[in-house]
């Protein structure tokens, strides 16, 4: 068996694009940090990577097998065997995985700089169980609340999780809000489309918003989701999630 030890892992819960699995440099001092006293590792090929850091579907059967209670968590003095824990590499990227005893990649989390290091000598000098995707898949299809990493590239992980929200802002107003609100978010968007907005129709108004909206991330976007969160609970309090500092 090839084990990796002393591993310390940022969880991602529920993440199905691996965007959000943020690296290390990005991880924060609230996040909860646990150690993985030892980690069962797996090579895989390209296909499997991609499948594992961007689905929530079951993993195969073959690979849960050669895991099985193979890892551990070290908790304060005791160590607690997991069901199906690993870190999977296909030479390039790395991630831990931990399906919390189900079949599917609950848990996401990128290794420290030095724990990669130790992965990527452990393929030279070990022979590593080799997982290929033996299924094909359709191109993963990418919306409005999940968007590609394209839109997403280049962003800090604050950057990332205020765009998301925003996305889920404008989600909510596409399906809720009229026709007026959606031109007056337009307009605050871009003022100098006024004039034209008011010969427009609901969707092409829609369309205008989104197609620049979904463009990077700017002072603009930060503006636009601050006072669109305005007076939604629950988006004011994502929000504040990405503002600790303002929080009293």
């Amino acid at each position: 068996m090839v084990m990796i030890r002393d591993v310390w892992v940022n969880w991602f819960e529920g993440e199905e694009n691996g965007y959000n699995v943020c690296p290390f440099h990005e991880w924060r001092s609230e996040d909860r940090i646990e150690v993985l006293d030892q980690v069962k590792l797996l090579k895989v090929d390209e296909k499997l990577m991609d499948y594992i850091e961007d689905q929530l579907l079951d993993l195969p059967t073959e690979l849960l097998k050669e895991v099985f209670q193979k890892s551990y968590l070290r908790k304060n003095m005791s160590r607690i065997q997991l069901d199906y824990c690993f870190i999977a590499t296909d030479g390039k990227r790395i991630i831990a995985v931990d399906t919390m005893g189900y079949k599917t990649p609950i848990r996401k989390s990128r290794l420290t700089p030095r724990q990669e290091q130790v992965v990527f000598e452990t393929l030279t000098e070990q022979d590593v169980p080799y997982f290929q995707l033996e299924i094909t898949l359709p191109a993963k299809e990418y919306h409005l609340l999940s968007p590609s990493p394209a839109e997403l590239a280049g962003l800090t992980r604050k950057e990332r999780q205020l765009k998301q929200l925003l996305l889920m802002v404008l989600d909510q107003l596409q399906t809720t809000g009229s026709d007026a609100e959606i031109k007056y978010w337009c307009t605050e968007w871009d003022p100098l489309t006024y004039k034209k907005l008011q010969q427009k129709g609901r969707t092409e108004v829609w369309e205008q918003l989104l197609s620049g909206v979904r463009v990077g991330w700017s002072q603009r976007h930060y503006k636009l989701c601050e006072a669109m969160v305005k007076g939604h609970s629950f988006f004011e309090k994502l929000w504040e999630l990405e503002h600790p500092e303002r929080v009293k």
